[in-house]
């Protein structure tokens, strides 16, 4: 199985330099998320692209209930995966869809703190926060979401993240903020709310944020964390402008090609 996870891994990280497509991978190492997170350690350590930041993926409750995963999992995102908000992204028949985010941006010092991080103690280490665009897809051809162990494996599902204006961090009721994604010129209008990320946005950073010390990840430097998704994975319907707006937090857009 280690030569075969290893050829996996090393075909998946050719299609993510050359932004091309892979045929599907076994479904073993979907199946099990311990074998999915695996695959995607291999395949990130293989990058030698700049890590910028964090992501939880699989935030949804719900979701995870469905699926009979008890957490999350966490990804890697590299400087070429991120663009600044009003930006032009292409995409492809592999793209699946773009997600409405909270991010935040973390103080370099949180990797000299030694204990854990609690509902408490998570926002000392926030020095911004954000909106953002998460535009997801895979780098297999016809792959079809199942497990969790699908999107975590495939780089953590994401293509581009697409980042709106840093404000200094607020303390804010989280539980219940709404959001919205517009595309007017394609008919685009979808709701939702904070309540649906992994009980809140911040909840979701103190999440990723204990797992970056578990795998001791020291990156030295200010960071980003994408916390998940506040209205799923809504699929394109045509190319042009997308808006995505976070009550009290800010704005974002994209210009999809």
């Amino acid at each position: 199985m280690k030569n075969e996870i290893n050829r996996i891994a090393n075909k998946l990280v050719k299609a993510f330099n050359t932004n091309t497509v892979i045929n599907p991978i076994p479904v073993k190492y979907c199946k099990n998320i311990n074998l999915a997170n695996k695959l995607r350690k291999l395949c990130e350590d293989q990058i030698k692209d700049e890590t910028i930041g964090i992501k939880a993926g699989g935030t949804g409750i719900q979701a995870l209930k469905k699926l009979k995963e008890k957490e999350p999992f966490t990804a890697k995102v590299f400087k070429k995966r991120l663009v600044k908000s009003g930006q032009k992204v292409k995409i492809n028949q592999h793209t699946k869809g773009i997600e409405v985010e909270v991010y935040y941006f973390i103080k370099k010092s949180f990797f000299d703190y030694k204990g854990k991080v609690t509902k408490s103690n998570v926002t000392k280490f926030i020095k911004f926060m954000g909106p953002c665009f998460e535009i997801v897809g895979f780098r297999q051809r016809n792959k079809k979401f199942t497990y969790l162990g699908d999107i975590c494996g495939d780089f953590g599902f994401n293509i581009k993240f697409v980042v709106g204006r840093k404000t200094k961090f607020k303390k804010l009721n989280l539980n219940n903020l709404k959001t919205s994604l517009v595309s007017k010129k394609n008919g685009v209008k979808v709701n939702g709310n904070t309540n649906i990320v992994y009980i809140n946005p911040l909840n979701s950073l103190r999440f990723v944020l204990n797992k970056v010390k578990k795998e001791k990840i020291n990156l030295n430097k200010d960071f980003y964390v994408f916390t998940g998704s506040t209205v799923g994975v809504v699929p394109f319907k045509g190319k042009g402008l997308y808006k995505g707006t976070v009550d009290k937090i800010g704005s974002v857009s994209v210009n999809i090609r």
